[in-house]
């Protein structure tokens, strides 16, 4: 009722108290009712207890309202004959309680004990035959401070609750929040494979399905050697494919290892053949004594090199090519360059760069496309040997070989 109904409540709360306080200054000792309540007794009861309804909006103000007409009727008791009981500290608790519920425990402390001062001080002044302070008193004014501590006690559990809820609330959030960074990511991860697998396999295809279309009038035998290899291609092509989008179906380990290895830098020559079959003619080169690489980075390097020939081959009207790799002791510096005409971007509409510079990053590394200065472009990766690992995450990586 107090929450549907909060003024119904409050209403009818004030009249069970003021009706009580009334009826204390009716009785007399032993308690009988002896008399009519006085007029101007039954007026500050009422008025006391009618502040109670300012208690939700203005619980300071009805503390003090509440104690100062509590304390005008303890001081009226020996003129009109009743006694000073708890009957008629009813709306000082009520307000003291109110009080504590919607403050701070300092606050509280601070209002319950002027108020209990104050009420003690009037029941022991106005006393007749100036008689000293009795025990009863000094357990009346006690028995006030029960009120706010019981509401206090119950203020600081509810907002422990609600503090736990949340805290509760926020980790959910939070994990959610990761989860969803997590799922990107590795959205993000199987869209550049994706890219690197189709974009590499397509362009090999439609180069050599053109070349046997044009062999195929006048050199019928080498326009099937070319469908051969062809057929090689697109076969390569969908398995690669097919362990890629393999990854999407795993349930129970989704970022375990796949049913195909991951290529690496040693499977080079047979990139670098598959670019034979079509016309490109790579050359490569190695500077340095060769490091461990972590699975990251050896695939990293891989699918720059297979994206950025892929570019080559599409775009640079060129039918040669460099691959540089150089080793140090932290670094492996990966450089593909064509001999093409002069380009301002290459790929500029596509995904090709992006994915490169996101897998280069990835794994810690840094990536440069430029044009070059006399002609064609140059790819440029410098990348880790050692295992890059970004902030919040487990540093433990295998590593392996070249």
């Amino acid at each position: 009722m107090a929450r549907r109904h909060p003024r119904g409540f409050d209403a009818a709360t004030a009249a069970s108290l003021c009706a009580l306080a009334v009826l204390c200054t009716t009785m007399a000792q032993p308690p009988r009712i002896v008399r009519w309540p006085p007029p101007a007794v039954a007026g500050v009861a009422v008025l006391a207890c009618a502040a109670l309804l300012l208690r939700r909006s203005r619980p300071r103000l009805t503390v003090v309202t509440t104690t100062a007409c509590t304390a005008v009727l303890g001081a009226m008791g020996p003129t009109f004959g009743y006694e000073f009981g708890s009957t008629l500290t009813g709306p000082v608790m009520a307000a003291l309680a109110s009080l504590a519920w919607r403050t701070d425990s300092r606050t509280t402390a601070r209002y319950s004990a002027a108020a209990a001062l104050a009420l003690l001080a009037a029941s022991a002044l106005w006393q007749p035959g100036g008689a000293r302070l009795r025990p009863e008193q000094v357990g009346l004014a006690a028995f006030i401070l029960v009120a706010p501590a019981v509401a206090d006690s119950l203020r600081s559990r509810r907002d422990y609750v609600a503090a736990v809820e949340a805290r509760a609330e926020m980790a959910e959030r939070t994990r959610e929040e990761e989860a969803h960074r997590r799922v990107g990511a590795e959205r993000m991860r199987i869209a550049r494979e994706l890219h690197d697998v189709v974009a590499h396999g397509i362009t090999l295809a439609h180069a050599q399905a053109a070349t046997a279309d044009y062999l195929m009038a006048s050199r019928p035998d080498k326009a099937q050697q070319v469908m051969h290899n062809l057929t090689a291609t697109l076969n390569s092509a969908l398995g690669e494919l097919k362990a890629t989008v393999g990854l999407l179906r795993e349930r129970d380990e989704p970022y375990g290892p796949s049913s195909e290895p991951s290529p690496g830098l040693a499977k080079l020559p047979e990139l670098i053949a598959s670019f034979d079959q079509v016309g490109l003619n790579v050359t490569i080169t190695r500077d340095g004594v060769a490091q461990p690489l972590s699975p990251g980075v050896d695939l990293t390097a891989y699918r720059i090199t297979q994206e950025a020939l892929t570019n080559v081959s599409k775009h640079a009207l060129t039918t040669t090519a460099a691959v540089r790799l150089r080793f140090t002791d932290s670094l492996l510096t990966l450089t593909v360059t064509d001999d093409g005409p002069p380009v301002q971007v290459r790929d500029a509409a596509g995904y090709g760069l992006i994915g490169m510079r996101e897998r280069a990053h990835a794994v810690g590394g840094q990536l440069h496309a430029r044009p070059r200065d006399d002609a064609g472009f140059e790819v440029r990766a410098e990348l880790p040997t050692l295992a890059y690992t970004p902030a919040g995450r487990s540093s433990a990586h295998d590593k392996d070989t070249s």
